[in-house]
């Protein structure tokens, strides 16, 4: 096996929003102001909202309000029910959300049809009193704390749900501060994050006492045209290498996974790679998840309004018909194909990275 160098072979391309705008309140917080300042430290002028609702953002054209608010950085604080946590299966006990919205465009977004209004990133400037929250929810979660397999790892909360920390690190702080905080916690607690973007080099030397996950959302090389505004699939796993040569515990999140032309072969190119990244790790601690494609109707309206030159398969004629548990419709691989899929994935998985414990398939 040939082993890379797992440094990325170039500087992580980082996020530079063109508007970015800060409310009365979140002015009242330490971690706001010091998130207005790191914008500014990098060049970005910082609009200083007089009250604390977004304005200008609304646009007849969905495709223009896309683009600008795909642009736009709001520093805000995060509402009561941000504190009222959700749990978040198959993932972790808990949702937590440190921001909202994502600086990516990927043409199968996950948040499309699930975030109401313009997709802004939010990054909350009430912090601490977001991470001071977490102590009420420890021991109560469904996911790992009462999973026999995941018991280890603790009450588990997902940073990653509403928005790519990483993707935004270089401009709130807030997911190292997250991670200091798991580090310095005496209490059986994991965080989970996962990321499309590259730029670790912030986090490789802070305390965490291997109690943060970081998962790297990767694809087949063939599905990167629907990842626009991320890090190439060679930075993300050298940074995933980086981390765990740090010793963080890391993970694959393998998605969407897509029946893409001679996929058995991509994917387990794909695995070969990872494998090469983690080469030689001591105490590799990796954990793998595997999402399969799906849409519902909603996310599909919304999607083919931002992206409307996208070829992502999305014809309801080739999926099956599916209720979730809270009555709305999906659409899903037919029953056959994931079966095909689901058994060439996770036998390859085993093949080229037999440390890695497949949570789940879904």
């Amino acid at each position: 096996m040939t082993f890379h160098d797992p440094a990325p072979a170039r500087a992580a391309r980082l996020w530079r929003p063109r508007r970015v705008v800060i409310t009365a309140a979140a002015r009242e917080h330490a971690h706001g102001r010091a998130i207005a300042a790191r914008a500014e430290a990098l060049g970005l002028a910082v609009e200083a909202l007089p009250g604390n609702r977004l304005t200008g953002l609304r646009h007849p054209d969905p495709r223009r309000a896309y683009i600008e608010a795909k642009n736009t950085l709001a520093v805000v604080v995060a509402p009561p029910t941000k504190l009222k946590l959700q749990p978040i299966p198959p993932s972790a006990d808990w949702r937590v959300d440190l921001a909202e919205g994502c600086p990516a465009h990927c043409q199968y977004c996950y948040l499309a049809g699930s975030l109401s209004g313009p997709p802004v990133t939010r990054v909350y400037a009430n912090l601490p009193e977001i991470l001071d929250n977490l102590a009420a929810y420890v021991g109560l979660g469904g996911v790992t704390s009462t999973s026999a397999d995941r018991a280890h790892e603790g009450t588990t909360f997902e940073a990653s749900c509403y928005t790519d920390p990483l993707g935004i690190e270089h401009l709130t702080g807030s997911l190292s501060a997250a991670i200091r905080h798991f580090g310095a916690w005496d209490a059986p607690v994991s965080l989970r994050a996962t990321t499309k973007f590259a730029a670790v080099e912030p986090l490789l030397g802070l305390e965490h006492r291997r109690r943060t996950r970081l998962r790297f959302s990767v694809n087949a090389a063939s599905a990167a045209r629907y990842e626009g505004g991320t890090a190439p699939l060679r930075d993300r796993l050298a940074a995933m290498g980086a981390l765990a040569r740090a010793g963080y515990p890391v993970g694959l999140t393998v998605a969407p996974i897509l029946p893409v032309p001679e996929w058995r072969a991509a994917y387990a190119d794909l695995f070969a790679q990872a494998a090469d990244a983690l080469d030689g790790v001591r105490d590799l601690d990796l954990a793998a998840e595997l999402i399969t494609h799906r849409f519902t109707p909603g996310s599909k309206e919304v999607l083919t309004g931002w992206y409307p030159g996208s070829d992502l398969p999305m014809r309801e004629d080739e999926r099956s018909r599916k209720l979730t548990k809270f009555g709305s419709v999906k659409y899903v691989f037919p029953a056959e194909l994931m079966r095909d899929m689901r058994q060439s994935l996770t036998q390859d998985l085993a093949e080229r990275l037999p440390a890695a414990r497949v949570l789940y398939w879904t």
